[in-house]
């Protein structure tokens, strides 16, 4: 088998000029992009699945201190988070700087 002659082809800067200047479908005023939902519910699709699992989760609060155990519930303001052997918690959502999983 002897390989193929190809050749590169490349448009024309005439053809590119072309090509921006007529419009397209997603440029048409008519045809606008739908607007994305308020809520994806990723936050509570991400909580549930914690407390079904009973995670053990790591809290980094605004000032730096850092609190462990699980979310025992959620609302839309707050996390309610259990722990062993110390006071369950009730943590304000605003003074949650990040959360992650414990491991080891």
């Amino acid at each position: 088998m002897e390989p193929a002659n190809r050749r590169l082809i490349r448009p024309s800067l005439v053809e590119m000029k072309d090509q921006a200047n007529t419009p397209n479908r997603r440029n048409t005023p008519t045809q606008k992009k739908p607007i994305p939902p308020e809520q994806t519910n990723a936050e509570n699709f991400y909580y549930v699945k914690q407390m079904q699992a009973k995670t053990p989760m790591v809290f980094v609060l605004q000032d730096g201190e850092t609190l462990e155990g699980v979310i025992e519930w959620y609302d839309k303001n707050c996390l309610k988070v259990h722990r062993e052997g110390q006071p369950n918690l009730l943590i304000y959502k605003p003074s949650i700087k990040y959360m992650y999983k414990l491991t080891g």
